[in-house]
């Protein structure tokens, strides 16, 4: 499972992943501060070590941000100990709170117990799907483009969420029925040309009008 370690100080960071490589988790550092949620977003992380005092914005605020498209568990790692700073970081989403200085044992025990509740009932697929700064949430259909959100009906989110998985191919028209009708959206052919009409103005409503293409007689592909 993937850990990413977002940490400002060069030594706590190093130590932190040299700790958990050791225990057979991979990481993700994060070196860059500027955007913690386009780099979450492309590492795709299955728990998220933050701290609270970091370059530009806090880790409240980037708590706040990941958790407008993701439910992956977050702990918040920090010198911070007042009982406000804790409060906070439940509210804000944080799902635990470990003051610096910390033991690494017991920092593990926390991260494997917040797994285990995490992912022991479902299967570790991404929570996301990106591309070209386009953000699809797998859990409530809801499509992001920077600070825009559009809301998807679910013919809409099957139909863009099989193009966002093969981003870079064409995908049929035949194999989108298809998918369509496994999960209960009977689709005729007119139908799925109406809800591609209507997913490409709501697309356009985020700036990205050309965001899915057609190929005459192939089908569609997303660029």
């Amino acid at each position: 499972m993937k850990i990413m370690i977002v940490e400002d100080d060069p030594t706590i960071k190093d130590m932190l992943g040299e700790s958990l490589i050791k225990w057979g988790f991979e990481i993700a550092k994060v070196e860059e501060f500027d955007d913690i949620l386009q780099q979450f977003i492309n590492e795709n992380p299955h728990l998220i070590l933050l701290d609270i005092n970091l370059p530009a914005f806090d880790g409240f605020y980037w708590c706040n941000k990941i958790r407008e498209v993701s439910k992956v568990p977050i702990i918040f790692i920090s010198s911070r100990n007042t009982p406000m700073d804790m409060v906070m970081s439940m509210n804000m989403g944080g799902d635990d709170f470990i003051q610096k200085p910390f033991d690494t044992d017991v920092l593990v025990a926390k991260i494997n117990a917040l797994l285990r509740r995490a992912y022991s009932y479902i299967d570790l697929q991404p929570s996301v799907l990106e591309h070209n700064g386009v953000v699809l949430n797998l859990k409530d259909w809801e499509v992001f483009c920077g600070e825009a959100k559009i809301d998807l009906s679910k013919t809409e989110f099957i139909i863009l969420r099989i193009l966002m998985q093969q981003k870079g191919a064409i995908v049929s028209r035949n194999k989108i029925m298809r998918s369509l009708w496994k999960d209960e959206s009977f689709v005729d052919d007119n139908t799925l040309t109406v809800n591609i009409n209507r997913l490409r103005k709501k697309l356009a409503e985020l700036g990205k009008d050309s965001f899915i293409l057609t190929k005459k007689g192939e089908g569609y592909m997303i660029q």
